[in-house]
C-alpha cells in the first residue's frame, strides 16, 4: 500500500462539516447521537468521588460519561469540539445563551479578585448593561482602542471588545489591542464575523465569545452561547457553568453542530447579498449613511433621513425582529430595542443614532430584498448621496 498523502490539516469548510463527528463512522453512525440523559449510572462510588475531586481541582472534562447533566453532555461536547477547531483554540465551553457565556467569563475573573473590566463601545446592548450596571460586581472603564493600555489596573480581569461591533459594525485592530492588553486576557465577541471571516485567537485574543443563537445556529431556532479559549480557562468556565447552571440543552447542542456544517456557505452567500445591498443603500438619496465592515459579513446598518419607524413598519419580506444571523433577513431599530437598555447619551456617543437601522441579511434573492427595502423606504427624497455615504469600520 502506498504512502498516505492526505493532508494533516483541514480547510475551514472541511472542519465545519467533519469536526466533532470524526468518530461517527467508527461507531457505525452517520448523524451525531442526541444524549438526553440528565444523570449517568455508576456502581463504583469511590471512582465517582475521585472523578468529582478531579473536576473540582481543574475543571477538566472527566473521562467516561458525565456524572450529571450539569457537569457536561456528550452531544454538547461535540459542538464544543467543532467550534474550538473552527476558532483555532484548544477548547470551547457552551452555555445556555451568549449572555450566560459572557457572565461566566466575568465570574471566572471576578472570583480571582479581578473585577475590573476595560471595554470599548459599542457592544451589544445587554453586554453594555451587564458591565455598566455592575450586576456581577464588576467595575467597567470605557475607552477607545488606543486607550486600552492606559485604562488597565492591577485588578483588571478582562479587556472586552466586539468587532465588527453591534450595531455600527465598527472594526478594531485586534492584534494591536491584544498587544496593549499585556497579560490581561482579551475577550473578543466574534458573533458578527464568525470564524469564517475572522479568528481572533490568531490575533492574540485569549477568549472568543459567540452568541451561538446567531450565525452558528443560523436558523433562528436555538438559543446558546459559547466561549472558545485555552484549556486552562475552559476548566474554570466549566466549574462556573456547573455551579451556576447555565448549561446548554443537548438538543440545542445537536442543532448547533448541524448549523456549523453549513456555516461557511451561509456566511459567504449572505455576505454577497449584504455587500450588494450596502452599495445600493449608499447610493440612495433616502439614506444618509451606510455602515458596512471592511471584513465583509452579512450585517448592514444605515441611517435614514426620514422616520426609521416607518421603514420597520413598511417591510413585508424582511422580518422586523431582534436577533440576527438567520437564513432569513431581519431588521430592527437599535435605539428602540437591542440598545434601548443603554443610556441614551452613551448610546449616541457610541455612534448609535436614533435614525440607525440594523439589517441582518439572509439568503433570499437580493433583488427581492432590494424591492422590499425600496418599498419600505418610501417616496422620501433628499440631496444626492455623498461619496462618503458608505462608511467602513
Amino acid at each position: 500500500m502506498g504512502m498516505d498523502t492526505r493532508r494533516t490539516t483541514r480547510a475551514l469548510a472541511t472542519e465545519a462539516v467533519h469536526a466533532g463527528r470524526d468518530d461517527l463512522a467508527g461507531l457505525g453512525l452517520h448523524a451525531p447521537p442526541i444524549d438526553l440523559s440528565t444523570t449517568y449510572p455508576s456502581y463504583d462510588s469511590r471512582a465517582e468521588a475521585a472523578r468529582i475531586d478531579a473536576f473540582a481541582t481543574t475543571g477538566a472534562e472527566p473521562d467516561g460519561p458525565p456524572v450529571y447533566g450539569r457537569l457536561g453532555n456528550p452531544t454538547v461536547a461535540r459542538f464544543e469540539t467543532a467550534l474550538a477547531r473552527l476558532e483555532g483554540t484548544e477548547s470551547a465551553v457552551a452555555f445556555a445563551s451568549g449572555m450566560a457565556a459572557l457572565s461566566a467569563a466575568l465570574l471566572v475573573r471576578g472570583s480571582m479578585g479581578l473585577r475590573h473590566v476595560v471595554a470599548v463601545r459599542p457592544l451589544y446592548g445587554c453586554s453594555d448593561h451587564l458591565l455598566t450596571a455592575g450586576l456581577l460586581g464588576s467595575e467597567v472603564t470605557w475607552t477607545d482602542p488606543a486607550g486600552v493600555a492606559d485604562a488597565l489596573r492591577p485588578d483588571t480581569g478582562l479587556v472586552l471588545v466586539e468587532s465588527p461591533a453591534n450595531p455600527t459594525l465598527a472594526e478594531i485592530d485586534l492584534r494591536a489591542v491584544a498587544h496593549a492588553c499585556g497579560s490581561v486576557p482579551l475577550l473578543v465577541d466574534n458573533t458578527f464575523a464568525t470564524p469564517v471571516l475572522q479568528r481572533p485567537a490568531e490575533h492574540g485574543a485569549r477568549l472568543v465569545l459567540h452568541s451561538a443563537t446567531k450565525y452558528l445556529g443560523g436558523h433562528g431556532d436555538v438559543l446558546a452561547g459559547v466561549v472558545a479559549c485555552d484549556e486552562e480557562f475552559a476548566g474554570r468556565l466549566r466549574q462556573v457553568r456547573f455551579a451556576t447552571g447555565g448549561v446548554l440543552h443537548p438538543l440545542a447542542g445537536y442543532l448547533l453542530l448541524r448549523g456549523l456544517s453549513t456555516l461557511p456557505v451561509r456566511v459567504r452567500a449572505a455576505s454577497a447579498n449584504a455587500a450588494e445591498l450596502a452599495a445600493r443603500l449608499a447610493a440612495d438619496p433616502r439614506v444618509d449613511r451606510v455602515y458596512y465592515p471592511r471584513i465583509g459579513g452579512a450585517m448592514v446598518s444605515f441611517e435614514v433621513n426620514g422616520d426609521p419607524h416607518e421603514v420597520i413598519a413598511g417591510v413585508r419580506l424582511i422580518t422586523p425582529a431582534v436577533s440576527l444571523g438567520s437564513v432569513d433577513s431581519l431588521i430592527q431599530h437599535p435605539a428602540s430595542i437591542s440598545h434601548r437598555i443603554v443610556d441614551a447619551d452613551d448610546r449616541r456617543g457610541a455612534g448609535v443614532s436614533d435614525r440607525l437601522l440594523r439589517l441582518s441579511v439572509g439568503l433570499e434573492d437580493v433583488e427581492d430584498l432590494w424591492a422590499d427595502l425600496d418599498a419600505a423606504l418610501g417616496e422620501r427624497k433628499a440631496a444626492p448621496a455623498r461619496p462618503e455615504a458608505l462608511a467602513q469600520g
